[in-house]
């Protein structure tokens, strides 16, 4: 699959500045013109895998800040946010927007993060108001395009030495057992009432509900596991300046990211989906993974060098409420709907629940996507009840969609 070109000047520049070199040294130093170097910081450029190689070489610059530096996570983010009501009569298009990032990234970023931790614009809680965490958490997560390197990094990492230790669900209950001195216990639903795992460090166990299946008790095991990428989530949720309810928030999805890292390797998995067409029921089977873990790791590959496709997942019920939404890279405008629209064919999914409902959708703006929703049940509720239902709908823009198996035979 070919890659997509990569602008960041904004961080070439910031890197610039903070050596406090001139184009030209720098350009004499990286071995290209300045005026080629004065068009990449300007965005008119992409960044080469050459250039990449030599700025590493040159100043010691880790190329993951490349895609992290986005000032306000990227032009996408930033229209999200000027989308508000409040800047309606400005009127800014996409390619002022392009300018704005371009010619001042730190104002943009300046504007984002005002924006932000003022709770949005025309959503502006009053002074001493407690803000909604949701939408705090989500920004914090859109910031990074919900692809987070450095714990990618480190779950594919873990994997690598669970996967030499044998079967995953063994070598993770091993090393939790050597390293942690955590049991892994499997109890009768009537005992785990009200809750699917525990952990009781007085008896030193990891307790697991028996109402878990396969994939989510693996998933149990790889969460417990994220204690080994403490550091790494901790310096992600202060760099969020979240507050302490959103903080937490923000942490647990942290930690279930680490967890998808573990048991979908990024290398591996991004392979398996290359090699399938992205085919969810096979990327499920050969990873032992959920229909919801598949499709949340989805929208997580946004590694630098080796992108997947641009995922967006939205997760809501029968009555449209959204519980879960994910814009990922796409930028798609479907998935700030606040509620989907009733024509959307994802709503079959409810009828259809060992089944995929695909559609290609086209928006108001002319934009065009492709979508794939399923339906599934969450574990929870008391033995005998009746478990929640949801729809898991991703999507991703039609240009992009040529090479899923699921939009085979669909006229794009």
């Amino acid at each position: 699959m070919a890659e997509r070109k990569l602008f960041a000047g904004h961080a070439i520049r910031r890197l610039r500045f903070q050596l406090g070199v001139s184009q030209a040294a720098m350009a004499g130093a990286l071995e290209i013109s300045p005026s080629y170097l004065n068009l990449v910081e300007r965005n008119q450029r992409p960044i080469s895998a050459a250039l990449m190689l030599k700025l590493a070489e040159t100043y010691d610059f880790d190329p993951r800040r490349l895609a992290a530096a986005e000032p306000g996570g990227g032009a996408e983010a930033l229209r999200r946010r000027l989308a508000d009501p409040l800047f309606a009569d400005l009127a800014i298009d996409r390619h002022q927007l392009e300018e704005w990032l371009a010619g001042a990234p730190d104002g943009a970023e300046a504007f984002a993060r005002a924006y932000d931790r003022m709770g949005g614009g025309s959503a502006m809680p009053a002074p001493g108001a407690a803000q909604d965490p949701g939408p705090q958490v989500r920004r914090a997560i859109e910031r990074w395009r919900n692809h987070f390197a450095d714990l990618d990094a480190a779950g594919e990492a873990l994997a690598d030495e669970l996967r030499m230790a044998g079967e995953p669900y063994g070598a993770m209950a091993e090393r939790l057992r050597v390293k942690h001195q955590l049991a892994v216990r499997i109890l009768p639903a009537e005992v785990m009432v009200d809750t699917l795992k525990r952990l009781d460090l007085h008896a030193r166990q990891l307790q697991l509900s028996e109402a878990l299946d396969p994939s989510a008790r693996a998933f149990a095991l790889a969460e417990q596991l994220a204690v080994e990428a403490r550091d790494e989530i901790e310096a992600l949720v202060r760099g969020a300046e979240l507050d302490r309810v959103a903080a937490r928030l923000f942490r647990r999805h942290l930690t279930a990211y680490f967890a998808a890292a573990v048991t979908m390797p990024y290398a591996r998995f991004l392979r398996a989906c290359e090699a399938s067409g992205y085919d969810l029921e096979l990327l499920q089977r050969r990873f032992g993974a959920s229909a919801a873990q598949v499709a949340h790791r989805l929208t997580t590959l946004q590694r630098v060098g080796a992108r997947g496709l641009s995922f967006f997942l939205m997760r809501f019920d029968r009555a449209g409420q959204v519980s879960k939404r994910y814009a990922g890279a796409s930028g798609s405008a479907l998935v700030e709907a606040a509620v989907p629209c009733p024509l959307w064919n994802a709503y079959d999914a409810f009828a259809r629940t060992d089944e995929t409902a695909v559609q290609l959708v086209e928006l108001e703006d002319g934009a065009r996507a492709f979508t794939i929703a399923r339906c599934v049940h969450p574990h929870g509720g008391a033995p005998g009840g009746v478990r929640p239902r949801f729809v898991i709908a991703l999507g991703l823009p039609a240009a992009e969609a040529g090479t899923l198996a699921a939009a085979r035979g669909v006229d794009l």
